[in-house]
C-alpha cells in the first residue's frame, strides 16, 4: 500500500528567497535533518545519502519538473523508491508558502512503522520548520 506525506509551512520571506534556498543542493543538509549529503551527478540527477530512524540509505533521484519559483518535482531511479514535489506559493511580497508532497511504497518493517505512526510526516514537518527558520533569516539579511 502506498503512503504519502503532505506538509506545508508559511514563511515570512518572499518566494524568491524560499526558491533560492531550496534550489541550492549544497544547503539541503542544513534544513533536511535526515540528509547526510547530496551529490550532483549532472544538471538533473542527484545522489542522496540519508540517515533514517534505524537505517542509513541512499538513492539516486532525477528532477522531472523545474519551474523557477513555482515547483520542483523528482522521482528516484535507484535505491529508496519515491516521488515528490515542492511547490512555492506567493502569499504577499514578503510571505510565501512552501508545500512538500512525497509518495512512496514502504519496504520493510521500519518504513511500514514510519508510515503507520506518521513519523514520516513528523520528520517532514520538522524539516519544513528548519527551512522556515533559514528562509526567514535569509530574508532578514537581505532587507
Amino acid at each position: 500500500m502506498a503512503s504519502s506525506v503532505l506538509e506545508a509551512v508559511d514563511i515570512k520571506a518572499p518566494v524568491a528567497v524560499s526558491w533560492s534556498l531550496w534550489q541550492d543542493v549544497e544547503r539541503w543538509p542544513a534544513f533536511l535533518s535526515h540528509v547526510k549529503h547530496v551529490d550532483r551527478i549532472d544538471a538533473a540527477t542527484f545522489a542522496w545519502q540519508v540517515s533514517l530512524p534505524g537505517a542509513d540509505k541512499g538513492f539516486v533521484a532525477e528532477l522531472t519538473e523545474v519551474i523557477p519559483q513555482e515547483r520542483i518535482a523528482w522521482r528516484t531511479t535507484e535505491g529508496v523508491h519515491h516521488a515528490g514535489v515542492v511547490t512555492f506559493h506567493r502569499l504577499s511580497d514578503t510571505e510565501s508558502r512552501v508545500t512538500l508532497q512525497i509518495e512512496y511504497e514502504p519496504k520493510g518493517f521500519l518504513e511500514h512503522l514510519g508510515a503507520l505512526t506518521n513519523l514520516d510526516s513528523t520528520l517532514a514537518n520538522y524539516d519544513l520548520g528548519e527551512f522556515q527558520r533559514m528562509a526567514e533569516h535569509e530574508a532578514g539579511r537581505s532587507s
